[in-house]
């Protein structure tokens, strides 16, 4: 197995240096996730407002923009071209601020050269956004200080990272407590054998790196996440035919997932939620994930955690909560995961997307 300082530098080179833009890429993975809900009217209003330029050597697998972003601090990770990052800016307002991580220096200069260009388009005084070169898993050496963040994003690239529990837990600890990960990822059918990860191409196409999709439910609770959410998904298709029998019967998806950092005595008790209608744009329902949707003033009977989420997340103010006293005395199995399976909702929604779509070619 290479390193994770070899895997870093083959990944820095890749994207780098190999890919010009996003069609270069052998897998449909640079294609964003298709939701389960038609897409806010101001995330695509954002993106379209977004350089060209930028947007062409964008490489994300997903579309990781949840309801709720004005006046937030965001930390995008593995920025790259800033494309993300630069709608993101648009979304929080002139009151928040986005910063962007990534380690690759190409990338980050291309970042930097449009921040002007993006503030007038804006028509804000001052910049909102910034690009750090820095790795995910030693946020605090980027100068990324603890407790700090709202919201962590990040676009189809912790797949690229070889230590996916150091990524998770730095982004635990620079969140503040209510906060979340929300991210498109892609995941595998299965566990990836050892001989795939030393792959250089296999590496940088995500298909290398995948995290079995299961072992991210264990992964994220380890470090005091949340069990994820699941937002959508969407099937990956592998283009290149010598890839794709690298791969054998080892199938991708492109899923999106959100973890929250819970309070640290969080009251864990049944409730009864009514939203309340006063998201900004969803006046009528607001759609948390694939299984829940939040009808205005219907109540809503929910678990624990969702509870506790919705009580200490930036959604607080969004919900009244009845607390029940009834107890859970379910057990905890896997099979109560397969809510949480991209592959399964993939196969729902009938998503397969088999184009470069962020150049729409």
């Amino acid at each position: 197995m290479a390193t994770c300082d070899d895997v870093r530098e083959n990944v820095k080179k890749y994207y780098g240096n190999r890919l010009e833009s996003s069609c270069d890429l052998q897998t449909s993975a640079a294609s964003c996730s298709l939701s389960c809900r038609p897409v806010p009217k101001s995330v695509t209003e954002a993106l379209s407002l977004v350089h060209p330029e930028v947007t062409k050597r964008f490489f994300g697998c997903g579309l990781p923009f949840p309801a709720k972003l004005e006046g937030c601090r965001v930390l995008d990770l593995g920025s790259g071209s800033g494309r993300d990052c630069f709608a993101f800016s648009k979304l929080v307002g002139p009151s928040g601020y986005v910063t962007g991580l990534d380690m690759t220096e190409e990338l980050i200069a291309v970042s930097r050269q449009y921040i002007e260009y993006h503030q007038q388009k804006f028509g804000y005084k001052e910049p909102n956004v910034t690009f750090v070169q820095g790795y995910m898993e030693k946020l605090s050496e980027a100068g990324v200080q603890s407790n700090s963040m709202d919201i962590l994003l990040s676009n189809c690239v912790i797949c690229l990272c070889p230590d996916k529990r150091a990524v998770l837990q730095e982004a635990f600890n620079v969140l503040k407590e209510g906060g979340e990960l929300y991210y498109s990822d892609m995941y595998a059918s299965k566990v990836i054998p050892d001989h795939m990860k030393d792959d250089i191409v296999l590496w940088g196409e995500g298909m290398g790196g995948s995290l079995f999709w299961q072992d991210l439910i264990s992964l994220a609770q380890s470090v005091g996440f949340s069990t994820p959410h699941l937002v959508t998904a969407t099937h990956i298709v592998v283009h290149n035919s010598e890839l794709k029998e690298k791969a054998g019967d080892i199938r991708y998806a492109s899923g999106t997932y959100r973890l929250f950092k819970m309070p640290k005595n969080p009251v864990m008790s049944k409730a009864k939620v009514t939203y309340q209608g006063t998201v900004a744009e969803f006046p009528d329902q607001l759609d948390f994930d694939s299984c829940h949707s939040f009808k205005k003033d219907v109540p809503v009977e929910v678990d624990e955690e969702m509870a506790a989420i919705l009580q200490s997340s930036r959604f607080s103010s969004d919900f009244k909560v009845e607390i029940l006293d009834k107890a859970d005395s379910s057990s905890e199995s896997s099979t109560q995961y397969c809510h949480l399976n991209p592959f399964l909702l993939a196969d729902k929604l009938g998503s397969s997307v088999r184009q470069c779509s962020k150049t729409g070619k």
